[in-house]
């Protein structure tokens, strides 16, 4: 029962979301201004995991909302909407990357000024994202931001950088057995 209304609360976003992504096709900047209210926590997490620096994940952001607004009439619906803006941001990003030819280190204070300044990232989870940013792999930080900070379920990663649903749970697992570590060891 309660999978069934999970399912269909999935659903329903997504057929909300198809609905606000029609509107933006036709050229409606407010439903552009909805879609982005609605999606952009999700879609930062995501430019955050695959960017070293806030300001990276920030024109990643921008740019994905930019591809949605002028090729969302070549969106197809079949109920995957999010999925469809997460590729848009995963295509951007490492087209970002593969430019600068670089990673660059965050530096944690950066991180620290960064996270304070948004509201919907609590204290707490904002010790957990910087502890993850010293303790986990670069694959390990991708998987618990998209998990901890987007809220994408472990399919929907998976789906997303191409890996077995085993895979990110895995890691996840383990990801989350190194935090427990390092936070009990303080």
């Amino acid at each position: 029962m309660l999978l069934t209304m999970l399912n269909t609360t999935e659903y329903s976003e997504a057929r909300e979301l198809e609905a606000l992504l029609a509107k933006v096709a036709a050229g409606d900047k407010q439903a552009l201004g909805q879609l982005y209210e609605r999606t952009h926590s999700a879609v930062f997490g995501f430019a955050m995991s695959m960017s070293q620096t806030p300001a990276d994940a920030e024109d990643i952001l921008h740019d994905t909302y930019l591809a949605v607004y002028s090729s969302a009439g070549g969106y197809s619906a079949k109920g995957k909407p999010m999925a469809w803006i997460m590729t848009i941001a995963k295509n951007l990003a490492r087209m970002k990357m593969r430019m600068a030819k670089r990673m660059l280190d965050a530096d944690e204070s950066d991180w620290g000024k960064y996270l304070s300044a948004k509201p919907e990232v609590s204290p707490d989870e904002r010790i957990l994202l910087q502890t993850a940013m010293k303790i986990l792999s670069d694959e390990e930080q991708q998987i618990v931001m998209l998990h901890a900070v987007s809220g994408m379920k472990h399919r929907e990663i998976a789906a997303l950088l191409d890996m077995p649903t085993a895979t990110v749970l895995s890691k996840y697992s383990r990801a989350i057995k190194k935090l427990r570590t390092a936070m009990e060891a303080e």
